[in-house]
């Protein structure tokens, strides 16, 4: 999904069927999971719209795919408007365009819900979350004639521009797959203004998975010696920062269980406010979609994201090295996060060797069950002094284990209850110290496929692997100059 093909705003509907209603509360917050279904029914109705319409044959025969509104979900591409408990309305972002420009893909209103400003609200909220993500534009493909479609658009800011130009080859080229009726199609974009000091900016905190583990040794200072393979995914957290003149760093938000100076994203920005000597503070806020304890390396991810991010927006000037060494003092597995570049590694994970890795999908699965990583270590079990694997025999295959499986199968069912599950489908393997498991497939459907089949109690994610990582992808859109004059 490209340029998206968009729907029905709420205003056009009640237009068309009654007399504006008076206004409504409701709330807009991201999608869960279990939404993607129900989107799609409010996708399906809103279409009804244009029975009549020359659009009519291409608007029923094309549904929104739920496995792709999962996928967007996921991503956090996906907005919902809420009135009470029931979601009335969406929005879907696709980043599959041009490096700074993010396309509609739908915006859709339920019928008796319009005429309240939801559609309205759902661009908006869409159009700030993409200049916070450092996109310089929003593009989107409507129709001419429909007052909901590019009329509305024009109210907010987009304007038509040459479908024809190279940047909109690929949506133009699904449109006519789609044989939508090109002479009433009009391509929109809508320019975003630049950010400003002290705006709050958003930062992807990908996953990782290890696609092996290995214990080696173990040094005289405790470590444990590993060899282990981190892939990077396009899925994970979202990190927003916004800077403060005062030079406080803080976390506005609490979280259950995890005191301010405890949490590692405030720990990172005052590590880097120490080490460079700025004046300056941060706000912090993350969204968590990574499960804690799942061997993921949430916290990790999320610690290296704050310190990529602020030595950008404050200016700090580190080069990669030196940030890489401040997170290691935060954790070993913040440098592979800091670098953005899925790497082979050993030492305590700290010493990279960036690999290339085919393109591959994961199924993700979380048994919500969290693992202790320090009890895992800890274990008389656990096999420390493996012989030494190569990467040529992790490329093989004849390097694929996980040490800590065997500890993890033992000591928590639900993890193994979603290693026998997956291992149904092929090589299923634990990620870290767990609890999280998963399995490559070659394919995106593939993954799809099994995602689809998860048992009640268990959560699938289906995610890609990805070099660059999606938070460098972010720092070349927002600037590596930082906006901090």
């Amino acid at each position: 999904m490209g340029i998206g093909d968009t729907g029905c705003d709420g205003a056009a509907i009640l237009r068309r069927f009654r007399a504006r209603g008076p206004a409504m509360h409701f709330t807009i917050s991201r999608a869960h999971d279990d939404d993607a279904a129900h989107l799609c029914a409010i996708e399906r109705a809103a279409v009804e719209l244009f029975r009549g319409h020359e659009a009519w044959p291409s608007y029923s025969g094309m549904s929104l795919p739920v496995d792709v509104v999962r996928e967007l979900i996921a991503r956090g591409l996906v907005w919902v408007a809420s009135v009470g408990d029931d979601v009335v309305g969406f929005v879907c972002l696709d980043p599959d365009g041009a490096h700074d420009a993010i396309g509609i893909a739908e915006i859709d209103v339920l019928p008796a819900f319009g005429g309240r400003g939801i559609g309205a609200a759902l661009l908006e909220h869409a159009c700030t979350w993409a200049r916070e993500a450092g996109y310089r534009r929003v593009d989107l493909g409507t129709l001419f004639d429909v007052p909901w479609n590019a009329p509305f658009y024009a109210k907010h800011g987009f304007v038509a521009v040459d479908k024809h130009a190279p940047a909109f080859a690929r949506a133009l080229e699904r449109d006519r797959e789609n044989g939508f009726p090109d002479h009433l199609r009009v391509f929109m974009s809508r320019a975003l203004a630049p950010l400003e000091p002290c705006d709050w900016t958003v930062w992807p905190a990908p996953a990782k998975l290890n696609l092996f583990l290995r214990i080696v040794g173990r040094r005289e200072d405790g470590y444990h010696e590993l060899q282990t393979v981190f892939r990077l995914l396009d899925w994970g957290d979202e990190v927003r920062l916004r800077v403060r003149r005062d030079g406080v760093v803080t976390r506005p938000k609490a979280i259950v269980g995890v005191p301010e100076g405890d949490d590692l994203t405030v720990r990172a920005a005052r590590l880097l406010a120490s080490a460079t000597g700025t004046p300056l503070g941060a706000e912090i806020e993350v969204a968590k979609r990574i499960p804690m304890g799942g061997g993921l390396g949430g916290g990790s991810s999320d610690a290296a994201s704050v310190l990529v991010g602020l030595n950008d927006l404050w200016g700090t000037g580190l080069d990669e090295d030196a940030l890489a060494g401040l997170g290691l003092r935060l954790g070993a597995d913040v440098p592979v996060f800091v670098r953005g570049r899925s790497a082979w590694a050993e030492g305590i994970g700290e010493q990279l060797t960036p690999m290339r890795l085919p393109r591959r999908w994961y199924v993700v699965v979380d048994p919500h069950e969290h693992v202790p990583t320090a009890a895992l270590f800890a274990a008389p079990e656990l096999t420390r002094q493996a012989p030494r694997a190569t990467i040529s025999s992790f490329v093989s295959g004849a390097s694929a284990e996980n040490a800590f499986e065997p500890v993890v199968r033992a000591r928590h069912p639900r993890v193994a209850a979603a290693l026998d599950w997956l291992g149904g489908f092929g090589h299923a393997r634990l990620s870290g110290s767990g609890g999280c498991v998963f399995l490559e497939t070659r394919t995106h459907e593939a993954a799809l496929g099994v995602a689809s089949r998860c048992p009640g109690g268990f959560t699938a994610h289906v995610a890609a692997g990805i070099d660059p990582s999606p938070l460098l992808i972010a720092r070349s859109r927002i600037g590596a100059k930082g906006i901090v004059s």
